[in-house]
């Protein structure tokens, strides 16, 4: 009979322990399940900020990650191709500087979850092809002439998102990465007229005859 009185509080206390470590699990997240509402909340949270930058801005950023990878691409094609050693400078220059603004580029679009495009365009890719089957003087010029045409579009475009940015950071990138881009412009022009004059500096042979003297 003792036995029996003592061995009842022992089962209460086991079933209320059983429901205490029950209602704890409940309320305790799996490992797994943690993982999946912080991937959640990081995808919203993307998709929030990249909802908050505006359409303009979006559309500047991918067109500024295109046109980096393109003088990029541009410039090592130079840099092996060109015949020019202030040819070949330029495209070293082009690689160097438009690396450093992709990168920061890159930094800022993953801050405001915008997706940059990857590959270049059809049009860099069609002038790659182009440049590639030119050689010499011949590359020199038509490399030039599109770098100088290029790099006015860029200024023009580069100022304007400067002055109508909605987004802050965008607006300094756009201000900070434009006069790099005129002082590329200015050196394209003086580059190009060195190009344009690729091999008529040799010294022209006269085509005179001289006349005899009669006796």
């Amino acid at each position: 009979m003792s036995t029996h009185r003592l061995s009842m509080p022992a089962r209460i206390v086991g079933a209320l322990s059983f429901c205490v470590a029950a209602a704890v699990c409940a309320q305790t997240p799996s490992p797994d399940a943690s993982k999946t509402n912080q991937m959640g909340s990081n995808n919203a949270t993307a998709k929030a900020t990249a909802s908050s930058v505006s359409s303009g801005d979006r559309k500047f950023m991918e067109k500024a990650a295109q046109g980096g990878m393109a003088e990029v691409e541009l410039g090592k094609l130079a840099t092996q191709k060109a015949s020019a050693p202030e040819v070949k400078q330029f495209g070293q220059r082009m690689v160097d500087d438009h690396g450093k603004a992709n990168d920061q580029l890159k930094q800022l679009a993953t801050s405001k979850g915008v997706n940059l495009p990857t590959d270049l365009d059809r049009s860099t890719k069609r002038e790659i092809d182009k440049l590639s089957k030119l050689s010499g003087a011949d590359f020199d010029r038509e490399y030039m002439k599109h770098m100088v045409s290029d790099h006015k579009k860029d200024v023009s475009e580069f100022k304007s998102e400067a002055r109508k940015a909605k987004d802050a950071d965008v607006k300094q990138f756009a201000a900070s990465t434009e006069p790099t881009l005129e002082q590329h412009l200015q050196l394209a022009q003086s580059t190009e007229q060195a190009a344009k004059n690729e091999g008529k500096t040799a010294p022209k042979t006269s085509s005179r005859t001289t006349t005899k003297t009669g006796s």
